[in-house]
């Protein structure tokens, strides 16, 4: 019997129990695999031959690179960028044996297996500061070019419409992707959304906030119900996913281990499963059925910025394709939102130009004792997405709030001491939003309207 304080501590020990009988690290690991339960994503190494490991999984992602002379290890792939382009994605279940000239790959019984590497051609220096004094900085200012990028292979510009690329729902292996006939996969993107009678979008922290947009994107542009869940309580609740369902998964990383758990529940019940992911071939986008990519470039910071505003923009097309799909969309309108995608990125400049603004403003707002970001309609999930950076960045009390909900409980915490941003666009809403920002003015709340 062993006691230790971490599982997987444990791990180590059964290796150690096989090594003892005379057995190599490759064959301690098969014989140890079948005796754990959970999820995993382990390196193993004797200290007595260090030249040769062994790597395996369950669940968490591993990724095997290979260079010049070397093999590099990691759970991501960022970390593996600056060694090698060339990376194998390990499968559950699956063996790495390391060596100096290289590695094998086994199933769990010993058996020896083809690997088929994929070659990521991401650039080095995307993953470096370039000059910013952190990555978030650097993150915050790439979002205009982030957003330009994520429209771009979806836009026929010459005539203003919207055709989604290389979805791939007809392709029964993600490889095949890049050889799609474009003409041919849109057609059959049109085809599985015109049988699409409800949404489950499913996805965590911000994702899930993005997911809120798209949720009132598709209601208000295609008329199609769609629910949105947290990933986590998704896979819980033993969800009922009718005939004509589509899911939408969200996920920067595509490793978000609840998203992903998420989808494979679906994928049981022959669920059709759109992805939206920022890095191809993440277990999520090669596990789905459909595939979106954010094109916002690698994302180092944490806290979501390029991904979530990428999203976005994808949401919006997404929900202009449903609507022609359903013919629920004329031209004209389809032209002028078109037009008013394309105006973002230039839009977002504008805004960044704010930044001495900003700087100077936290100053005087950092002496708060809280923070309440409110808004109405689509910009109730962008008020919580709000809250969420501000306690994930500067480690301070924030709440996101519907601004129609102000009287049920925020009213009785607002003074001079708790800041209020309220999001007030020209929209419908307006007149409505003004006056709660009115209301919180009399209690003496620090406005700051956007």
């Amino acid at each position: 019997d062993y006691q230790s304080d971490t599982d997987s501590e444990l791990v180590a020990h059964l290796i150690d129990e096989e090594l003892k009988l005379g057995h190599t690290l490759f064959e301690a690991v098969l014989n140890i695999i079948p005796k754990l339960e959970g999820a995993y994503s382990i390196l193993a190494v004797n200290e007595d031959n260090p030249s040769e490991m062994v790597a395996f999984k369950n669940g968490p992602p591993l990724v095997v690179g290979s260079g010049k002379g070397s093999t590099v290890i990691a759970s991501d792939i960022q970390a593996i960028m600056p060694y090698t382009h060339n990376v194998y994605f390990l499968r559950d279940d699956e063996v790495a044996l390391i060596s100096r000239e290289g590695y094998t790959i086994f199933d769990k019984s010993g058996h020896k297996l083809q690997a088929q590497e994929t070659k990521i051609d991401w650039n080095p220096e995307q993953v470096e500061k370039q000059g910013y004094a952190h990555f978030m900085l650097k993150e915050i200012f790439e979002q205009p070019r982030a957003v330009a990028q994520s429209l771009e292979p979806h836009i026929d510009l010459e005539n203003m419409r919207v055709r989604l690329n290389r979805v791939g729902f007809s392709l029964k292996d993600v490889q095949e992707r890049d050889s799609l006939d474009v003409e041919k996969d849109w057609q059959n993107t049109l085809d599985a959304f015109k049988d699409v009678e409800r949404i489950f979008i499913v996805a965590c922290g911000t994702s899930y906030y993005a997911g809120m947009v798209c949720e009132y994107m598709i209601e208000q542009i295609a008329g199609i119900p769609v629910e949105v869940d947290v990933a986590s309580e998704f896979r819980y609740r033993k969800p009922v996913i009718p005939e004509k369902s589509m899911v939408i998964v969200i996920s920067q990383s595509g490793e978000t281990a609840d998203t992903l758990a998420a989808l494979r529940l679906v994928k049981d019940q022959r669920a059709k499963v759109l992805s939206i992911c920022n890095v191809k071939n993440s277990s999520i986008d090669r596990e789905a059925s459909g595939h979106l990519y954010m094109n916002a470039g690698v994302e180092i910071g944490v806290a979501s910025t390029k991904a979530f505003v990428s999203t976005l923009a994808l949401s919006n097309l997404l929900a202009l394709s449903l609507a022609k799909a359903k013919d629920r969309i004329s031209k004209d309108e389809e032209n002028q939102m078109i037009e008013n995608l394309l105006a973002c990125p230039s839009l977002m400049e504008k805004v960044l130009a704010y930044d001495k603004y900003f700087d100077q403003a936290a100053e005087t707002l950092k002496d708060q004792k809280g923070f309440l970001y409110m808004g109405r309609g689509v910009n109730y999930p962008i008020a919580l997405e709000g809250a969420l950076k501000l306690k994930e960045l500067a480690y301070m009390h924030a709440e996101g709030y519907a601004a129609g909900e102000m009287k049920h409980g925020p009213l009785a915490l607002i003074d001079e001491k708790m800041a209020i941003v309220m999001l007030v666009p020209k929209d419908e809403l307006y007149e409505k939003t003004i006056s709660n920002l009115e209301e919180a003015k009399a209690r003496g709340g620090k406005i700051i309207s956007i």
